[in-house]
């Protein structure tokens, strides 16, 4: 029996999974896949075996010796070359389709607090941003599998995806994985107010300026005891160098 070719729509789908799903999680009993392939008219081990395809394209894995599944199309190296590109085109792109698929708005497929959504031409673009935004928190924490990368703490609630060049300064790089951390919330505030840095080397840095609290137990306890301690790295989307290196040189105070 002949098998249904990958539209572009299913392949974009699979890559907007391939981000958000953590790598040792994509399997074909993982709940989303199984819910997504139905969606999408697929087995689910069709759509798992094409997250993976992902895998063999991304160029960080390839660097660990990582190289996923080895069956990747023309149409998956179109796919990846096109949004490794434009990240935001991806979470907007496979966000209309998803609502297709489940037949209801855009809005309502969203994952957030839909209460305090305006009115008329600003609501679409309200969501889209939200949309965008949501994106890049479940890609960072999937990334790193639900762990903050300088403590380990593994409580999703108090887990933030922070930028390390800040959202402000690089319109372009807002989205992208590689310009992201997952971080505790009390060290992604560190971390943004330059207290903390990390190095191209993965390694923790400590502002100096935090010394004049050496002696209190809570400041070794929270900040001075990581000095000079390798981050816990992600299984994808290893942070860009060059982003780590403006941090390193911009934001913190040295």
């Amino acid at each position: 029996m002949a098998i249904d070719k990958w539209t572009k729509e299913q392949t974009i789908v699979a890559l907007y999974y391939y981000c958000i799903i953590p790598f040792n999680k994509a399997t074909s009993t993982n709940p989303t896949i199984a819910k997504i392939s139905k969606l999408m008219g697929r087995s689910h081990n069709s759509l798992k075996m094409k997250i993976g395809n992902f895998g063999s394209l991304d160029p960080e894995l390839k660097k660990r010796g990582i190289v996923g599944l080895a069956n990747t199309s023309k149409l998956d190296e179109q796919i990846w070359g096109e949004y490794s590109q434009n990240w935001g085109k991806l979470a907007n792109d496979a966000g209309d389709i998803l609502a297709r698929y489940k037949e209801k708005p855009l809005d309502e497929i969203a994952e957030f607090d839909r209460s305090d959504l305006p009115e008329g031409k600003e609501r679409m673009a309200f969501i889209k941003a939200r949309i965008n935004q949501s994106f890049f928190r479940k890609t960072i924490l999937a990334s790193y599998e639900y762990r903050c990368a300088v403590t380990g703490l593994p409580i999703k609630e108090l887990l933030v995806a922070s930028h390390i060049v800040p959202w402000a300064k690089d319109e372009q790089n807002r989205l992208n994985p590689t310009n992201g951390i997952c971080l505790n919330a009390f060290h992604d505030r560190a971390f943004d107010k330059g207290l903390m840095t990390i190095t191209p080397d993965f390694k923790i840095k400590i502002s100096k300026g935090v010394l004049d609290f050496e002696e209190n137990k809570s400041v070794i306890d929270s900040l001075l005891c990581f000095e000079n301690k390798e981050i816990l790295l992600p299984s994808k989307f290893y942070p860009n160098k060059e982003f780590l290196e403006y941090h390193n040189n911009i934001v913190f105070i040295k």
